[in-house]
């Protein structure tokens, strides 16, 4: 029995996302312990969650009880936060999740989506699960968007534009004068803002009650260290919201995953402290790798940086570091081959990798 037969036959060819991979792995991988690898490949926040997550972990009794599909709870708390109704608030296992659902939403097998690369990579990887045509517009210089290229990639099948801002891995954000533009076209125009924290607090979330096909989605994987327990909610249009809540799995958002966005918002101040040390260690790294001389960091309104590198040399340098369990994200793209994005880790991280760098260059 040939079982491709009785596979979509897209799938069979499809590229696989290439995730990163965990601490433990990481370790095992560099003959190191864990204790000594310096993982900066994930976008992860090297601070960890709120103390208050562990002990609402340790003490929540209802583990043997399925989550509320309705998400009441988290919609409240998430209402007081953002400012926004819960009525345009719906919670997924990361942003993936809210992505993957918002695509089964809108389209229909050929149907097509704007994809602006380099960008995070979830959006053709769900755009070709859920059986959608990619449209890649590249971003011009600088990285920022091709709004001409844009418009005049829009088609009848055209169904969704993602815009992730600040843009992963390049780090910059669009003007609320461009996604406005967008939105004047009539497709769903999805804004990414899982970095918002970090960037003095750019968003347009303000917006979704007054555009019929405006999203934003944001996470808690990096400002609040919840990345293990995939937890991300969206805004958006109230009936494009109540289409989400009927759709999804019933119980997407965990039990686990509640409790610690409850203990997360509890301890706000903590958090928000945190990600003003990343900020600050972000600058701090901006310079030490501009200081290096030999590669250029892009400035950045996220938690990372990306660098382009002399021809030919991102990815010796990726592997050297590897070696030293220094562990950064190497892209094999045509925009992206002679580049890395560094994750922003704690000041001690950056001081090893500084100096892994040069020893690197100059033997």
């Amino acid at each position: 029995m040939d079982i491709k037969k009785l596979i979509r036959p897209e799938f069979v060819t499809m590229k696989s996302y290439t995730p990163i991979e965990p601490t433990e792995v990481l370790s095992k991988q560099a003959e190191l312990p864990s204790s000594a690898v310096i993982k900066l490949d994930g976008n992860e926040n090297p601070y960890g969650c709120s103390p208050k997550v562990y002990q609402a972990l340790a003490t929540y009794p209802y583990y043997h009880n399925y989550p509320d599909p309705e998400q009441r709870e988290l919609r409240k708390v998430l209402e007081k936060y953002t400012g926004l109704g819960r009525q345009h608030i719906v919670c997924g296992m990361g942003s993936d999740d809210l992505i993957d659902l918002i695509l089964r939403l809108f389209l229909k097998p050929g149907d097509e989506v704007i994809n602006c690369p380099p960008t995070f990579g979830m959006y053709p990887f769900s755009t070709d699960v859920c059986g959608g045509r990619v449209v890649d517009v590249p971003r011009i210089e600088d990285f920022a968007l091709d709004m001409a290229g844009i418009k005049k990639a829009l088609t009848g099948k055209t169904k969704v534009i993602f815009v992730a801002s600040p843009n992963n891995p390049t780090g910059n954000t669009t003007p609320e004068k461009e996604i406005m533009e967008l939105v004047e076209t009539g497709k769903i125009v999805v804004v990414d803002e899982a970095y918002f924290e970090f960037s003095n607090n750019v968003t347009v979330a303000n917006l979704v009650p007054s555009f019929p096909n405006l999203i934003v989605l944001r996470t808690f994987s990096k400002w609040a260290g919840l990345a293990g327990l995939r937890i991300g909610y969206g805004f958006f249009p109230v009936d494009i919201a109540d289409y989400l809540m009927k759709i999804k799995q019933p119980y997407n958002a965990n039990a686990a995953a509640h409790a610690a966005v409850l203990a997360s918002l509890a301890d706000i101040e903590y958090l928000r402290a945190n990600v003003a040390k990343i900020v600050r260690e972000r600058e701090r790294l901006f310079d030490n790798l501009k200081e290096l001389g030999w590669l250029k960091p892009y400035p950045s309104q996220a938690n990372f940086i990306l660098c382009s590198l002399p021809k030919g040399e991102a990815q010796e340098i990726w592997q050297q570091l590897r070696k030293k369990g220094i562990f950064v994200r190497y892209f094999d793209t045509t925009r992206l081959k002679d580049c890395l994005r560094i994750s922003v880790g704690r000041p001690e991280d950056t001081d090893v990798l500084v100096k892994a760098l040069k020893e690197v260059k100059h033997g």
